[in-house]
């Protein structure tokens, strides 16, 4: 509730708790240029609060053109969410890095064992650095004050409508002063063909028309 400047105050989840027994991977990124898409992807969990409980929202994002590839909702924090939103893109091509934070999630065996088996590097940012994922974290912001604080979500499957209709204006329609004005599916596909990449695979959907899958 916000009522002239003021919010309420809520026990917020914690989105991003470590497994001790999981294996933890270096950040791979610092100092490294990104010009190109597919060359790195991020990932990232945000809470959604409904009028009773919240939601969870992972997304897949390519760092050179702010495209989000896919993401997904969830009513339980465990690994399968993240793993069917990464394992959709990388069935279209995947990244040569992948980054997210150490949470259990993306540590988790099914989400780095799918990783690895397909060659991807994967980077994690450093403990309490949320800047390392810093692409992600201003797409939450833009999620958050653009769509999700102007609306009341009722149940998951209003927030889910809500959300797929964001996500494609944020994809084909809303300009980016970063990209030179251009959509962030503008730059993606563009810069995909430049550098001689199929879009989809035959009989597949643009990556913008695919739908999240079922809630956990």
């Amino acid at each position: 509730m916000r009522l002239m400047g003021l919010s309420a105050v809520y026990p917020k989840p914690w989105t991003s708790k470590p497994a001790k027994d999981h294996k933890k991977y270096p950040y791979l990124l610092r100092d490294v240029v990104v010009d190109r898409p597919d060359q790195v992807w991020s990932t990232d969990i945000t809470y959604i609060r409904l009028r009773q409980g919240f939601i969870y929202l992972v997304a897949i994002m390519d760092w050179h053109s702010r495209y989000v590839l896919s993401w997904e909702v969830s009513t339980t924090l465990d690994a399968e969410f993240c793993v069917r939103a990464v394992e959709r893109d990388l069935g279209l091509g995947g990244p040569e890095v992948l980054n997210s934070d150490q949470g259990s999630q993306f540590t988790s065996l099914e989400f780095t064992g799918l990783l690895e088996g397909l060659g991807v590097a994967i980077s994690m940012d450093g403990r309490g650095r949320a800047f390392d994922n810093i692409f992600v974290e201003r797409l939450w912001r833009t999620v958050k004050y653009e769509e999700v604080y102007m609306k009341s979500y009722e149940t998951v499957a209003e927030a889910r409508q809500s959300l797929a209709r964001y996500f494609h204006f944020y994809n084909t329609e809303r300009l980016h002063e970063a990209l030179g004005y251009q959509t962030p599916q503008e730059v993606y596909y563009k810069d995909r063909r430049l550098k001689g990449t199929s879009v989809t695979k035959p009989g597949q959907a643009p990556l913008h028309q695919i739908q999240p899958l079922f809630l956990s």
